[in-house]
């Protein structure tokens, strides 16, 4: 009788074992599991911009946050979207990285489209933000404080016909001793005022003369490990 008894109380320790070590799994496969969202902006102009440099960062991005366990969620802005969409794709992702050529200083046009829509959309569902931060209650509320967004991560990977010595240095003519990080900040300001940290970019200068783009590639894996700590 007591050896029943014992073994029916080692089946139950055993069974309660397998069932915290299975809770214990998959609790940390959950902490662990990360979503990053790729936004592509290239913009085709054919026989001048076919879009193969931004697709091959963009590539290179989703390879390394494959190998971090990460999902990848994509938006390609060219190939369309879904707004109601691309709102649950923010609200998802831990990490947005956009990869964009700077065409006249600033993203295509169509980046623009897709920013006013879906950051319009969320702002009328409060998704992002509950307003601009500011309080008739409390005066020393800064605007751009009202973002929902806190804890996430934005970054930019641009390319650039710029050459790099055109930036940090207060001789040049064009930027004035300013970053390309500073050149732009009206991007990054956008996911800044919805709650996102920012982190500082990375850039493929000068590149139609580039003789470095195969190193930036290499180098880009580098710089994601760095940025998000992985």
């Amino acid at each position: 009788m007591k050896s029943r008894i014992l073994l029916l109380l080692l089946v139950i320790a055993l069974t309660a074992q397998t069932k915290i070590v299975a809770q214990i799994r998959l609790e940390n496969k959950s902490a662990k599991e990360k979503t990053v969202l790729l936004i592509n902006s290239h913009l085709t102009y054919p026989g001048m911009s076919e879009g193969k440099l931004n697709a091959s960062f963009y590539n290179v991005a989703k390879a390394f946050f494959i190998s971090n366990n990460y999902k990848v969620l994509e938006t390609k802005i060219q190939e369309g979207y879904s707004i109601e969409e691309e709102v649950e794709k923010h609200l998802q992702a831990d990490i947005i990285i956009l990869q964009t050529p700077v065409n006249w200083e600033n993203t295509p046009w169509i980046y623009k489209k897709y920013v006013d829509e879906v950051f319009t959309s969320a702002l009328k569902s409060q998704k992002f933000l509950s307003g601009d931060g500011r309080s008739s209650e409390d005066p020393t509320k800064q605007y751009g404080t009202g973002g929902k967004m806190k804890g996430k991560k934005f970054m930019i990977s641009a390319t650039w016909n710029a050459p790099k010595e055109s930036f940090n240095d207060p001789k040049q003519n064009l930027w004035k001793g300013k970053t390309a990080d500073d050149a732009l900040f009206n991007i990054a300001a956008n996911y800044l005022f919805i709650g996102f940290d920012v982190v500082s970019g990375y850039y493929c200068y000068d590149i139609f003369h580039n003789k470095h783009i195969k190193e930036d590639l290499e180098n880009y894996p580098g710089h994601l490990k760095k940025v998000f700590a992985l």
